[in-house]
């Protein structure tokens, strides 16, 4: 199937889309020989070439930092820097990847909207909503920790789900996680791969999401798109998630796939996403358009993917209002994920919260910032092949439900902050990684 911005025969709103991606590329320009780095790219996101080198010495780095830092990642350029490399806590946010893999879930209301619709294009239009919502959170610059093995993070009293994550692998880093309610369960195992390029880094998510809609069975599949972290170093880091989302029904076959449009010159397209939900038989059927960072909305569209006569573009997805000037730019629901108001009763020793690193980092104590082993994910030995090479897969195995019934029927509801005294991380190397 061709790409929204590719198909020319779909219309004047997939010509306009691809319009839009041509601009891509422009906004990639060198400052070599203006700083006297090699291998040194600033792309401001809002300006042109002119203005290039000013960017370049704006970010939250001092000069001096920003020397130190190039000479020490300079011989990483073209490597995979996912666990490799020791980085100052001044760049982390107070919070783990695990708790980041939990942040799909603020908007799982449009999930249960899924299982609720009957028609089996809406429930693509809900579910791909969804999945586009978290990418208003990614577009945070500071880094999360990264979990250690064994490393958990349960997150219940949210719309009627329970998260459990853990890191089931340190080497390379890999997570899995698991939500469920009464309307959907959510299985992911992730392993990010990254490629450093100096100034950016190229973020690929070798990882299988599964969706599965409890009222008819029916099972997604979601293959997100890449992610560029630009101005690493020199200028305001920013974040740019170009190319193509796809979520396929594994049931029906129906499909919908999105395209988010690269920043282009003086930021046209920037945050813009524009795509279909196609039938089986490869045939438009909704056509949906919107911002990542702003809302979604959809429209019934004819077979050449223009609007339907009689039909009019309404909104499934808005952004939840956020708090000003926050330190991390945290959302609303992104502090509730530290808070013990969503952990349950007789919380993991493992779980992030926990972590002293990150609780330092939280109430602000940098200098410091610088369990339970039980496993809740069984390696399975299916392999499943993604755009970025092939990845094992870990399947949730119950028994944190077991144990967490097990736990209720105790009569204990305490989470005990003395919990902290236990050291779990100790199995494991607890420098910002």
């Amino acid at each position: 199937m061709s790409s929204p911005q590719k198909n020319e025969n779909k219309g004047l709103f997939a010509a306009m889309t691809s319009g839009l991606s041509m601009f891509g590329n422009a906004m990639h320009r060198s400052v070599n020989g203006l700083l006297g780095y090699e291998g040194v790219e600033v792309i401001n996101p809002e300006g042109g070439k002119e203005d290039a080198e000013d960017e370049a010495q704006r970010g939250r780095w001092k000069q001096e930092e920003r020397d130190s830092y190039w000479k020490m990642m300079q011989k990483y350029i073209g490597s995979d820097v996912t666990s490799m490399v020791t980085l100052p806590v001044l760049i982390f946010e107070p919070m783990t990847m695990l708790q980041k893999m939990a942040e799909l879930m603020e908007y799982s209301y449009l999930l249960d909207q899924a299982d609720e619709c009957e028609d089996p294009y809406m429930r693509l239009v809900y579910a791909t909503s969804w999945a586009i919502s978290v990418y208003y959170a990614y577009q945070r610059t500071w880094k999360p920790f990264n979990p250690i093995l064994g490393e958990t993070y349960e997150l219940v009293n949210h719309n009627g789900i329970r998260f459990i994550a853990e890191q089931v692998s340190h080497h390379p880093p890999m997570s899995a996680g698991h939500s469920e309610n009464e309307h959907f369960a959510y299985d992911v195992t992730s392993k990010l791969k990254t490629k450093f390029l100096g100034n950016s880094l190229d973020i690929y998510p070798v990882g299988r999401t599964r969706v599965t809609l409890k009222k008819d069975g029916v099972v997604l599949d979601l293959v997100p798109p890449p992610t560029k972290v630009n101005n690493l170093i020199f200028g305001r880091t920013w974040v740019d998630s170009p190319g193509e989302m796809i979520m396929t029904n594994l049931t029906t076959g129906d499909k919908a796939v999105l395209y988010f449009q690269p920043c282009g010159w003086l930021g046209a397209g920037r945050y813009e996403v524009d795509g279909y939900i196609y039938n089986a038989a490869e045939e438009p059927k909704i056509l949906m358009t919107g911002k990542w960072n702003e809302s979604m909305s959809y429209q019934q569209c004819d077979m050449e993917g223009e609007p339907l006569p009689g039909t009019e573009m309404k909104e499934v997805w808005h952004v939840a209002d956020a708090p000003r000037n926050d330190k991390f730019q945290y959302t609303y629901f992104a502090h509730k994920l530290n808070s013990f108001d969503t952990a349950p009763k007789n919380l993991l020793a493992s779980d992030s919260r926990l972590r002293p690193d990150r609780y330092a980092l939280e109430k602000g104590d940098l200098s410091k910032a610088g369990a339970e082993k039980s496993r809740w994910f069984d390696l399975t030995d299916e392999v499943t092949p993604t755009p970025w090479g092939d990845l094992e897969v870990y399947q949730y195995n119950g028994k944190y439900a077991e144990r967490q019934a097990a736990n209720d029927t105790s009569g204990s509801d305490e989470v005990h902050l003395a919990s902290m005294e236990f050291n779990p991380w100790q199995y494991g190397n607890l420098s910002a990684e």
